[in-house]
C-alpha cells in the first residue's frame, strides 16, 4: 500500500489514539484536558478540531465495563456462593467508577484517531486521499 507523505497507517493512527497522542505522528498530546481535545497537535501541528466523537466513547466505555462487571458479578454469585449485598455494593461500585474513568480517555482517543484516519467530518480537507491497494507482481 502506498502511503502520502510517510503518513501513519491506520492501525498505527489507532494505537497513537489509544495512547491518547496525535494520529498523525504520535508525538504530541491529544487532549489539553481530560476529554477536551486539543485544537491542534502542539508537535506536528494537524488541526484535530473537526473531531465529532459526541457520545459514542461513553456508550462503548458503558458496554466494556457492563460486560466485565456484570461477568464478575454473576461469578461471584453462581461460583463463590454468593456475598452479601453490602459487599457487592463496596466492590462493584468503586470498580465501575474506576474502570469507566480509566477507559473514557483511551477509547476517545480511538474514536477520534478513527475519525482522523478515515478522513471524517473535515479531517480530510487538509490531507490528499489515501492512495488505493496496489496488488505487487
Amino acid at each position: 500500500m502506498t502511503q502520502v507523505q510517510d503518513e501513519p497507517t491506520v492501525s498505527r493512527a489507532l494505537f497513537n489514539g489509544v495512547r491518547c497522542t496525535c494520529p498523525n505522528c504520535g508525538e504530541g498530546k491529544l487532549f489539553r484536558r481530560f476529554l477536551k481535545v486539543a485544537e491542534t497537535c502542539p508537535a506536528c501541528g494537524e488541526a484535530l478540531h473537526h473531531h465529532r466523537a459526541d457520545d459514542m466513547p461513553a456508550y462503548i466505555v458503558m458496554s466494556i465495563v457492563g460486560h466485565i462487571v456484570i461477568a464478575l458479578v454473576f461469578w461471584v454469585e453462581f461460583r463463590a456462593g454468593g456475598w452479601p449485598t453490602s459487599l457487592h455494593l463496596a466492590l462493584w461500585l468503586p470498580l465501575t467508577v474506576i474502570l469507566s474513568l480509566a477507559l473514557l480517555q483511551p477509547v476517545k482517543g480511538f474514536i477520534v484517531a478513527l475519525q482522523w484516519s478515515f478522513r471524517m467530518h473535515g479531517f480530510g480537507a487538509s490531507r490528499p486521499p489515501r492512495q488505493a491497494e496496489v496488488p505487487s507482481s
